[in-house]
């Protein structure tokens, strides 16, 4: 089974061809294995899309614009965020801007936070396979 939903991954390939300038310049940083740790960009989860996700480290890593700071947004964030823990996923949520104004400090803060965070269970990193895994199903 896949970890994911179709439409996630619909989603994911759209995306992957419409970044945002801030995910732009953070995958030029993120992408070739930094600290040799492998992030995917636009990883489907679930019925999720992640900005970024290393596996590894099951962490998430979502880049806020000023639209995640207006309506029902924050609690969207709050409810996804809550999921993803769940299901043993880390989110790292980082400004837009700050990507913007630095984006190799913004993956040298990154790559300092995966590194301070323990590897997941083999059975638990297993889940996020790309070839398959855990998805329960739920939604957000």
């Amino acid at each position: 089974m896949e970890n994911h939903t179709p439409d996630a991954l619909k989603n994911a390939r759209r995306l992957r061809r419409e970044m945002s300038l801030p995910e732009v310049l953070l995958w030029q940083q993120l992408k070739g294995k930094p600290s040799g740790l492998k992030f995917r960009k636009q990883h489907p989860f679930g019925n999720l899309v992640l900005d970024f996700f290393c596996a590894e480290k099951r962490i998430a890593i979502e880049i806020d614009g000023m639209a995640h700071d207006v309506g029902d947004r924050p609690q969207r964030d709050f409810a996804r965020d809550r999921w993803l823990a769940s299901q043993k996923i880390d989110v790292l949520r980082i400004p837009a801007s700050e990507v913007l104004g630095d984006p190799v400090a913004a993956a040298e803060a990154i790559l300092a936070y995966c590194a301070n965070r323990p590897p997941p269970s083999a059975a638990v990193a297993a889940a996020t396979s790309p070839s398959g895994g855990g998805f329960s199903g739920a939604t957000v």
